[in-house]
């Protein structure tokens, strides 16, 4: 099935660090009635995450890193359990990966596995996300992590259970990481 779809309005109404437009648009829905909506939508690019994990330790690394929209929406902290991610901006999704890697956790990762894409907040944000998972060694480790310029970043190395526990316990809240952890426990890579 495809829907009609007529743009009637594209007003830009922040072009600050991203891009915020007001669309007015006309669906033709099945039964060939016609609605207007009129919608904010959030253009912040494409981006890439990965789940560093390690079968022999059972172990899994994440960052914890402050997060405004978090702070603003009652979570007091504003600090954020997380796998390692990142924007594009103009590299591929491996490369971006690889990159911000490095840069967050400290950790040069070998072979990646991409394993799906998902749209994460698909009512008003166009990001498309690129998962990723690849194992790690303490060999591996480049450098300590913690982010690049302005970003303030703590690396976690977890027990995989501790990770899954703390996903019940609502001390891990973010969405990627969360199907990052449960797609490991369904893999069977790590023993929950």
């Amino acid at each position: 099935m495809s829907l009609k779809i007529n743009i009637i309005k594209d007003k830009l109404l922040s072009d600050n660090y991203f891009i915020l437009r007001n669309y007015t648009y006309e669906l033709t829905r099945s039964n060939g009635d016609v609605v207007r909506h009129k919608r904010e939508v959030y253009d912040r690019g494409n981006g890439a995450t990965i789940l560093l994990y390690n079968r022999e330790k059972n172990s899994v690394v994440l960052i914890r890193q402050f997060r405004i929209a978090t702070y603003v929406n009652d979570n007091a902290s504003g600090e954020l359990i997380e796998t390692c991610a990142g924007l594009l901006d103009n590299d591929t999704p491996e490369d971006c990966i690889r990159k911000e890697a490095v840069e967050e956790t400290g950790y040069q990762v070998g072979k990646v596995e991409k394993l799906f894409e998902a749209y994460m907040s698909p009512g008003g944000v166009t990001e498309l996300l690129h998962f990723f998972a690849a194992e790690y060694s303490d060999a591996q480790r480049a450098n300590d992590g913690g982010g690049v310029e302005d970003e303030e970043i703590t690396v976690l190395e977890l027990p995989f259970p501790q990770a899954l526990a703390m996903v019940k316990e609502g001390r891990i809240r973010d969405g990627k990481t969360i199907m990052l952890l449960h797609y490991a426990q369904l893999m069977g890579w790590l023993q929950a």
